[in-house]
């Protein structure tokens, strides 16, 4: 089969094709495994954060893509949820050992061994994949396979990330950075939370101005201060600088969540700016996200097919994963990019 194979951990300004097109073998599903044929893969801020070395060490080499649509194409002998040419999505979480005290309580995003699509297991910049059947999700009909991928990772851990905020009807909710996530808890928002408004700060002015077309009441630069102080902000950047500048908005006992697996450490400096009377004191709080849940993918996908949230998207061939990654390195985003590797048919 053919797959867009990661070798090493690099720099993506200094190598622009950090994943090589190779002929590799297919997989073989295991007992309790699906074997996919993939049709669409999302492409995720996360695999920036693989290729540069900022997630725990991905297995090298690793076929990377962890918002995935596909059809069965085999099930493995135990297998007893799905069968062949049944529609599924895979999503960050690939597997989790099912018995620990994260696992046991509904957190199993927390398990010490949560094993992550597209790193810890080849992905879905491939033609097939395996996962674990546990691990693989009805997708809803009223989405085409390319709206239904960012729905897997971006939406799930956007609608993670709304939960976490303990936003509550009329309340005022920031979005710090507009890219995939960001337009989909937009787009959330305005069906559970109808009085609730949106401020979006994004360093792009066709950032700024797609959130205004989506709904936000107010859309400025990182460091400009809301007409209104907000009782929740959610960060989907890479950066450090919207984090501190955020915190001047956020009101008294508001929460600030971070929806980043890592932050990039080229304005580490910003931090030194943090002074705890401006922007922490007053009972302000500052939340990380963490992977996702079985639980928040089921659930989003539910909500996304009732509303219905439909994403946008940009197509790219499976064979353009480099040139993909390297807009999106660049903030050349408008909602999600996704890549097609093979056509919905039997």
């Amino acid at each position: 089969m053919k797959a867009m194979v990661m070798r090493e951990i690099c720099n993506l300004n200094e190598n622009k094709n950090p994943l090589e097109l190779r002929n590799v073998p297919d997989p073989t599903p295991g007992e309790n495994e699906l074997l996919v044929r993939v049709l669409t893969c999302g492409v995720c801020h996360t695999e920036l954060d693989e290729i540069e070395g900022r997630t725990p060490p991905p297995r090298l080499p690793i076929i990377l893509g962890h918002q995935v649509v596909g059809k069965v194409e085999q099930t493995g002998s135990k297998v007893i949820r799905f069968k062949p040419g049944d529609r599924v999505g895979v999503a960050w979480i690939y597997s989790a050992c099912d018995k620990c005290k994260f696992c046991l309580s509904g957190r199993e995003n927390l398990c010490p061994d949560f094993r992550a699509t597209g790193r810890d297991a080849n992905g879905g910049y491939a033609e097939y994949m395996t996962v674990p059947e546990d691990f693989a999700y009805r997708i809803p009909d009223i989405f085409s396979d390319s709206e239904a991928a960012p729905l897997l990772c971006a939406g799930a851990i956007g609608y993670r990330s709304l939960k976490l905020t303990t936003l509550k009807d009329g309340q005022n909710l920031g979005l710090t950075g507009f890219g995939a996530s960001g337009h989909l808890v937009l787009k959330m928002v305005n069906h559970k939370f109808p009085n609730t408004k949106v401020f979006v700060f994004a360093r792009s002015e066709k950032e700024r101005e797609f959130a205004r077309e989506l709904g936000a009441v107010w859309a400025g630069n990182t460091d400009e201060m809301t007409p209104e102080r907000l009782d929740s902000i959610i960060d989907t950047t890479p950066a450090w600088k919207p984090v501190v500048e955020a915190l001047k908005n956020l009101d008294s006992g508001g929460r600030l969540v971070i929806n980043a697996i890592r932050k990039e450490n080229i304005d580490i400096e910003y931090l030194l700016n943090l002074d705890y009377p401006t922007h922490l004191w007053m009972e302000k709080e500052i939340k990380s996200v963490a992977n996702v849940t079985r639980v928040d993918v089921v659930e989003f996908l539910k909500l996304a097919a009732e509303i219905p949230i439909k994403p946008e998207v940009q197509e790219y061939p499976l064979e353009e994963a480099n040139r993909a990654l390297l807009e999106l390195k660049e903030r050349k985003i408008r909602g999600a990019k996704v890549l097609r590797v093979s056509e919905n048919s039997l």
